[in-house]
């Protein structure tokens, strides 16, 4: 009698369950490459391994090729000669049922595939189903097996992080929503790979490159920015943001890829560096590569791949405008986690992969970074790919300060080896606190390991531009410029400048405040300053210096800090400079969310937001915004038109959870005088097993003719 088959059943959510998936959805079969994953036939009789033959066809792609590994036909009893084969064992059989355990090979292409399976007397295969295969950081054969549990959660599974921005001196956690398991995020990550460029000219040979985490990485930092292609987000670094939203206002990547998605692959406005690297981690801890967000404060911009870093002040003490070079406040990219066995025959640059989506610079003729290996960076290893040189500079470039002379020359005040790259801080594992992995890029500024190392870079580029090697007096003068009280927006801003010398100096001071972009670029000049003094000998002077909220609060609007300058000369000597420098970023406002601590899946609840205007006029055009994956399906959007001085608002606003787990309640509010306030708190959910909305595994209907 004929084997014949009625019914497949594909245990989706305890198939879903056990590949991590079932957070994204228990309604189709999503699974991991490299683990099993199990189906049961309904037979009319016994399955004999001895005479039938169950034939599967696994197929990715617009054209599936055994030859390029997106094709692969395997069975029970094992046939042989398949490349990157799929296999399929008997777990279970009785008379009227068999279950098979199925496994892709670590190393198949991740994407959408359609199953096939016929009985091996029929030669019409007919469908089981569409499923999901994803990269898999459990499997050690997998190029992205990550060791380690708790970072596998972290850095894979957690939908919320932290992104750290600010300055070098005053740190800010920005709470991000990456939402990278909401039902929708899987397509549209795959849609992503199939809209990028080598897909539209190649599919077939994209398709199979898939295989590959080092190639997917750079695929998705190229398609996260649109600069050359149908990519996600555009860039803007200043007002106006007509047309689109400011960069500060997102704290969600799901936002971001939906509107990209239903927009019909227009890119959405706008983004910056952190933007950027936020969508960039929700779509590799989608597709199943470890990831986390960098940020690098005092970040260097190395246009020419000199290594060496120009910064330009007039001889008033004012940074032109427009320079070749750029120091950011901060810069942020993403890390993934992956082997690198296309650069040696050992294990010599595997691990943490830096991989920047922010379009910057052009790699092999496109606006992606990396991926680049840490361990490459911090050795100095310039001549490996991708992008070493750059990334190296980002972290440990030397910074030449000159003055720009109005004759049209220029002079050189110092040369500083120690400001590029501080506090590189990422998210801690399973903590809601900073992480300083500064030593992972590079070794301690200032020992001879660190100088040994940036020889070797330059050496290994073979690129650097020579700067001149003129020959510096210590400082006869010693400056600084230092808080008098912490500076908080809407007050006045209160600093000090201070003077010391060996010896009697009659000195000419010039202060000024430009605001900043964070980037490095200067916008306008709020407040200058001109005195002359006289310095005694060996005792310390002190300037104090009152830059008014009235000058620099609507100038910091749409910029990031203010970079407050002292250039000193020397009367007697009026060819010397001296130059103190500080970035200050006034603290935020506050806006406080409040939820219950713990809540129950399905079951309605309120949050309360409370903002109290910290200043003596009137806030107008107040929007907030709460997000939330697991919390909220939706993004929710309040206004507050008028706001008096010292008036508070508080807003409720109900929610209901629908996963459970640990979650976050995130807060934007954005005014006429405060631009996009963060707020969050978390909630861990609990699930209800008594309500549930329905799910249902997909039976698959087979005939057996």
């Amino acid at each position: 009698m004929a084997l014949e088959i009625s019914k497949v059943e594909l245990h989706v959510k305890e198939n879903n369950k056990e590949h991590r998936t079932d957070d994204v959805t228990v309604k189709r079969l999503m699974v991991r490459r490299g683990q099993n994953f199990k189906i049961t036939l309904k037979t009319n009789r016994q399955f004999q391994p001895d005479t039938d033959t169950l034939i599967f066809t696994a197929e990715t792609g617009p054209k599936p090729s055994e030859e390029k590994g997106t094709r692969c036909v395997f069975g029970y009893p094992k046939l042989t000669g398949a490349k990157k084969a799929w296999t399929a064992l008997v777990q279970e059989s009785g008379r009227s049922s068999m279950t098979l355990a199925i496994s892709s090979p670590a190393d198949a292409s991740v994407g959408s595939y359609n199953l096939y399976m016929r009985e091996g007397s029929h030669t019409t295969p007919q469908s089981i189903t569409n499923m999901v295969l994803l990269f898999n950081p459990w499997c050690t054969e997998d190029w992205v097996h990550l060791p380690e549990e708790a970072e596998r959660q972290e850095y894979v599974m957690a939908e919320e992080g932290i992104i750290y921005r600010g300055s070098a001196d005053r740190i800010g956690p920005l709470a991000w929503n990456f939402g990278q398991f909401e039902e929708d995020m899987v397509d549209i990550c795959m849609k992503l790979l199939d809209m990028n460029p080598k897909c539209l000219r190649d599919p077939a040979e994209d398709f199979s490159a898939r295989c590959n985490p080092i190639y997917v990485g750079r695929v998705v930092s190229a398609m996260i920015n649109a600069n050359g292609d149908r990519g996600i987000l555009a860039g803007r670094w200043q007002t106006p943001y007509s047309g689109g939203v400011a960069p500060t206002k997102w704290s969600s990547s799901v936002d971001i890829l939906r509107r990209w998605y239903k927009s019909y692959y227009s890119p959405v406005k706008y983004g910056q560096c952190w933007v950027f690297a936020g969508v960039m981690c929700t779509v590799l801890r989608c597709l199943g590569i470890p990831c986390r967000v960098v940020s690098n404060f005092q970040s260097a911009h190395d246009t020419d791949k000199s290594l060496t870093i120009d910064e330009y002040y007039t001889d008033q003490g004012v940074r032109p405008k427009e320079s070749h070079d750029s120091v950011w406040n901060f810069h942020v990219w993403v890390e993934g986690w992956m082997k690198r066995p296309d650069l040696s025959g050992d294990s010599t640059y595997d691990g943490w992969q830096v991989l920047d989506p922010t379009p910057q610079e052009q790699s092999s003729g496109v606006f992606c970074c990396g991926p680049c290996p840490v361990k490459a960076v911090l050795e100095g290893h310039t001549d490996l790919k991708y992008d070493i040189p750059f990334v190296f500079a980002e972290v440990n470039a030397d910074q030449v300060i000159w003055m720009l002379m109005r004759d049209g020359s220029k002079h050189r005040l110092h040369t500083d080896s120690s400001q590029i790259g501080q506090k590189i801080s990422t998210k801690a594992v399973g903590a809601y606190r900073r992480e300083d992995i500064t030593a992972s890029y590079k070794y301690p500024e200032g020992s001879k390991k660190e100088r040994l190392v940036f020889e070797e870079a330059v050496r290994r580029g073979n690129e650097r531009k020579p700067c001149p090697e003129l020959p510096l007096n210590p400082p006869a003068l010693k400056l600084e410029i230092t808080d008098e009280k912490e500076s908080i927006t809407g007050q006045d801003l209160e600093l000090s400048l201070l003077l010391h010398s060996d010896h009697l100096r009659e000195l000419s001071v010039q202060i000024n405040a430009q605001a900043m972009r964070y980037t490095g670029v200067p916008d306008s000049l709020v407040y200058r300053e001109e005195k002359d003094v006289l310095l005694q000998p060996k005792q310390d002077l002190k300037i104090s210096i009152r830059i008014p909220f009235s000058l620099y609060g609507t100038k910091m609007l749409d910029n990031s800090s203010l970079k407050v300058s002292a250039l000193v000369h020397d009367k007697q000597h009026p060819g010397d400079g001296y130059l103190a420098v500080k970035n200050i970023i006034p603290q935020e406002p506050t806006i406080t969310i409040q939820a219950p601590s713990t809540c129950e899946q399905f079951t309605e609840m309120t949050a309360e937001v409370i903002f109290e205007n910290p200043i003596s006029s009137t806030v107008k055009n107040g929007i907030l915004t709460l997000t939330g994956s697991g919390l909220l399906s939706h993004t929710v959007v309040a206004r507050v038109p008028v706001l008096k001085a010292d008036q508070r608002v508080r807003l409720q606003i109900p929610f209901t959870p629908y996963r459970a787990g640990s979650r976050k309640l995130m807060a934007d509010f954005d005014c006429d005088t405060f631009r996009n306030m963060k707020g969050s708190c978390n909630v861990e959910v609990k699930p209800n097993l008594v309500v549930c909305p329905p799910c249902t595994t997909f039976n698959g209907f087979i005939s057996g003719a």
